[in-house]
């Protein structure tokens, strides 16, 4: 069984054996004895080839497709990206978090990991789906990065959608602020938000915004 730890705020080191997942080049560096490899379908591998491919399917359609990889050993495994602040959250028995992709670093193995249908984030980039960790076994942590130190709040809240790094509990509703000021270039600048209505849950937001807006591309 691993335990993760915060490593001077930008790194995560992961003490124990066993093996767990992280996401693909999250190491930097290593005491003791360790193997990485890819996961091709995704950790939902250990539940069988058909649940392994329906769950990259989802993941590659949402855009929710992080690579993962799978660590096993013993020792002192410390892991980073990008000098992100690294925070690590543990859940409750059964307890589930919502977590950006981008912003996910590594979980350990007794959480189950899948893509989780939100459908308010036509608004910015957030996206329509999120990634999903709940807690199935006894020590479930997940580590998540955010661009400066997180802003931790309890809800009821609003907050920035391009803001947003995960949450507990139930989804947001989107709210809106477009009126004709808008389109005379009035606005306040915050014309959409998410909103937490349920009390007791936990959001988390990053002092750094994604870039807004729709975007459109022909390859």
């Amino acid at each position: 069984m691993f335990e993760f730890k915060v490593h001077q705020e930008v790194s995560c080191v992961a003490k124990g054996s066993g093996h767990f997942f992280s996401r693909l080049g999250a190491m930097v560096a290593y005491q003791g004895n360790f193997k990485a490899e890819k996961l091709l379908l995704g950790p939902n591998e250990q539940q069988g080839v058909l649940s392994a491919m329906m769950g990259l399917a989802a993941r590659k359609f949402t855009g929710e497709n992080m690579p993962l990889m799978k660590v096993s050993g013993n020792g002192l495994y410390y892991m980073a990206h990008q000098a992100r602040h690294v925070s690590i959250i543990t859940l409750q028995p059964g307890q589930s978090i919502a977590v950006e992709s981008e912003n996910l670093l590594a979980f350990t193995d007794d959480c189950k990991y899948s893509v989780r249908f939100i459908a308010v984030g036509i608004a910015s980039q957030k996206g329509l789906f999120t990634s999903e960790l709940t807690a199935v076994g006894k020590s479930p942590q997940v580590v998540i990065t955010t661009d400066g130190n997180p802003i931790i709040l309890e809800t009821p809240c609003a907050a920035d959608p391009d803001a947003i790094v995960c949450w507990t509990g139930r989804d947001p509703a989107v709210r809106s602020d477009v009126s004709w000021k808008t389109f005379i270039g009035q606005s306040s600048g915050e014309s959409y938000y998410f909103e937490f209505n349920t009390p007791g849950d936990i959001v988390i937001v990053q002092p750094a915004e994604r870039p807004s807006g729709i975007r459109v591309g022909i390859d």
